[in-house]
């Protein structure tokens, strides 16, 4: 086939390698435009856009891809299907009807459930046991076309946003490719999705990161897990942010300890300190203090002697 490969972030790549190693003709890709990144603000092609010159295929990256220009320069390509993974900008339906095959997307999520633009972070907050990724035929609504093929990925225990990531990338590499192989044979009937169980995962915001000790040992276990490492889980240790990047939901208090409030250091170990929650205890083994780097919390109580009776948050 021909293919207008249209993507942008991490996620995108495995996808563009797979339908390339297949032996399909990649005529161009889009992304998004370049930004500038980190303290140098230097420019960044994305990493879709590395890719794509790596092998020598023209790329766009329009400002708006809905606009005029845009669609034209579209139209130029030669292309019988287009296939979307996490491009970043919403495609008009003159766009959509353009190739012979349509648009398909690759979306991180057993739909209809986590429709929308963060459904592999929200499957771990939610604490899901499954997810998956469905190749799935793009209408004018926000993930809500046609159901093409389906593939159920596990989510471990102690699975983080960016392990299941990893996971999902490659399953959606796998699937597109039989996808654009079945679709060639005519062997995929497409599904409508059932608006019975639909959800949404709406996008991900710093401020969901900031930790309520009220809640459950076991929730904050899911909400850290997912949230890294972007926005990330922090709270608020002796005026200044403290990011958690490895815990341990724990088994509840001593009978003594019951009574501290949520947010309460009730335990300091040598690799560990413990917080109480509203629901049993998070034992913290990795944090980035504001300002500094990662560190496992043997080497954060060197510089910072956590006490049992501190209040974070």
């Amino acid at each position: 086939m021909k293919v207008v490969f249209m993507g942008t972030p991490d996620f995108s790549v495995g996808a563009l390698e797979a339908i390339i190693a297949a032996g399909h003709q990649v005529t161009a890709v889009v992304t998004q435009p370049d930004k500038p990144k980190g303290r140098g603000k230097e420019i960044q092609v994305t990493p879709v856009k590395a890719c794509a010159l790596s092998h020598g295929i023209p790329v766009f990256q329009p400002v708006r891809v809905k606009e005029p220009e845009a669609v034209e320069v579209l139209r130029g390509y030669e292309a019988d299907i287009f296939v979307v993974a996490a491009f970043g900008q919403i495609l008009s339906e003159e766009i959509l009807s353009m190739p012979f095959y349509g648009c398909v997307n690759i979306h991180a999520s057993l739909l209809p459930k986590y429709r929308g633009a963060g459904p592999i972070q929200w499957a771990i907050i939610n604490g899901e046991k499954t997810t998956g990724v469905t190749i799935m035929q793009m209408d004018k609504g926000i993930d809500t076309g046609d159901m093409l093929l389906k593939r159920e990925v596990e989510i471990d225990s102690g699975e983080t946003g960016d392990s299941l990531h990893d996971k999902l990338a490659a399953a959606g590499a796998k699937l597109i490719v039989e996808a654009l192989e079945k679709l060639e044979r005519g062997e995929l009937t497409p599904m409508k999705q059932p608006e019975d169980g639909a959800s949404y995962a709406k996008m991900l915001k710093k401020s969901m990161g900031k930790i309520v000790w009220g809640q459950s040992a076991q929730r904050l276990d899911c909400l850290i897990r997912g949230l890294l490492s972007w926005p990330g889980a922090y709270t608020i240790f002796r005026g200044k942010t403290l990011k958690i990047w490895e815990e341990e939901a724990v088994g509840e208090l001593q009978a003594d300890l019951a009574d501290a409030e949520p947010g309460t250091v009730v335990c300091v170990e040598k690799e560990a300190f413990y917080v109480k929650t509203g629901e049993g205890v998070l034992k913290i083994l990795a944090v980035q203090p504001e300002g500094k780097r990662r560190m496992q919390v043997k080497e954060f109580l060197l510089g910072y002697p956590v006490e049992v009776g501190e209040k974070l948050g």
